[in-house]
């Protein structure tokens, strides 16, 4: 998957949080009609997210046991890179 999708899905996933958010919030928020970037769509098919029923709350999303570990490998994976500037020594 390319790089940039990958860092709109952790911002998504970051969005929602360790809680959940309403569907329709999620949608209005998130869903595309770009084909090149359906952020929503990714997370969904890859299995980040997971959509249960609230009590008198109507439909939820959270974060999917699999988002999670992917948020913990892209938070492992952007310490590991160098900082902008210190690439080579300098600043």
């Amino acid at each position: 998957m390319n790089d940039a999708v990958d860092a709109l899905i952790v911002d998504l996933l970051n969005w929602i949080g360790e809680g959940s958010r309403p569907y329709a919030e999620v949608i209005d928020a998130w869903r595309t009609s770009c084909p090149k970037l359906p952020i929503w769509e990714d997370a969904t098919d890859r299995g980040f997210l997971e959509q249960h029923e609230g009590p008198g709350a109507g439909v939820r999303v959270s974060v999917s046991e699999r988002g999670r570990e992917f948020l913990r490998a892209a938070s492992t994976a952007r310490a590991r890179r160098p900082a902008l500037g210190n690439q080579n020594g300098t600043q």
